[in-house]
């Protein structure tokens, strides 16, 4: 369903350098790392930045990350990790780019379920009919007595359109949840195998699913803590309360 553009890194290797190597010297690095990633395939570029890896850029496109050289010669994939604070500055790079995105998700696209206090906040990225996703949100009211709120956010699995073009059963399912009198109820009934009642309206579900594409969402359902690092998928109250309380304490929280 959703292509990785990294796929064209191995067919198109040579031709990258190629394009890279034409790139107009005076140009600035931001420029020129910009220039040689859309010589390579067809992407939309949401972040570049300086890399803590000495002259490299850190390019977030299309739901990937990867690290350019400012000369634009060189593409490097996978993670980096600082050897001496054992940090993954990758997962960083991506947990910083993921809560600004997040952050403009007005709570009114949000489907939550919240404690009257809540100790901790995820956003999970979830679909109706997957059966972790039904799985964990039987546990909604366990997860708001162990003090956490759950803000949910539409990914149908199946994507937005079929391959004919027509809108996904999920998708029009999640439509109708969303547009719902009762919202709520209605995505719990939804969870629990009962159909929603047909209804349109003006959504967010298919700029939800957009945004879970460029943050790198590939499953559900998918818990994002505050900070914007990914948790994990299906987790019981226990699980996520105990990682929860870990990242607290490792950032001093």
């Amino acid at each position: 369903m959703l292509k990785k553009w990294l796929l064209a890194l191995c067919a198109s290797a040579l031709t990258f350098q190629a394009i890279a190597a034409d790139v107009a010297a005076p140009a600035g690095a931001e420029t020129i790392v910009r220039q040689a990633v859309l010589g390579l395939a067809k992407v939309k570029i949401e972040s570049i930045k300086p890399s803590p890896l000495p002259g490299f850029y850190q390019v977030i496109a299309s739901g990937q990350l990867v690290y350019v050289s400012a000369d634009g010669k060189y593409m490097m994939t996978g993670n980096l990790i600082d050897l001496a604070s054992k940090k993954d500055i990758s997962d960083a790079g991506w947990a910083e780019f993921r809560k600004a995105e997040l952050a403009k998700v007005p709570a009114a696209d949000r489907i939550v379920f919240a404690p009257a206090k809540p100790l901790h906040t995820v956003t999970v990225f979830t679909d109706v009919n997957c059966g972790y996703c039904r799985a964990l949100h039987e546990h909604v009211a366990d997860f708001n007595k162990a003090g956490i709120a759950l803000e949910y956010i539409a990914w149908p699995r199946e994507g937005v359109n079929s391959t004919a073009g027509n809108p996904t059963p999920t998708y029009t399912e999640m439509v109708s949840v969303w547009c719902a009198a009762d919202r709520k109820a209605a995505f719990t009934a939804a969870k629990s195998g009962k159909k929603p009642k047909d209804a349109t309206c003006a959504n967010p579900v298919k700029d939800e699913f957009e945004l879970g594409v460029r943050l790198g969402v590939t499953g559900t359902p998918t818990i994002v803590a505050e900070d914007g690092s990914v948790l994990g998928g299906y987790m019981t109250p226990e699980q996520l309360l105990k990682a929860l309380d870990k990242r607290n304490k490792a950032a001093g929280g």
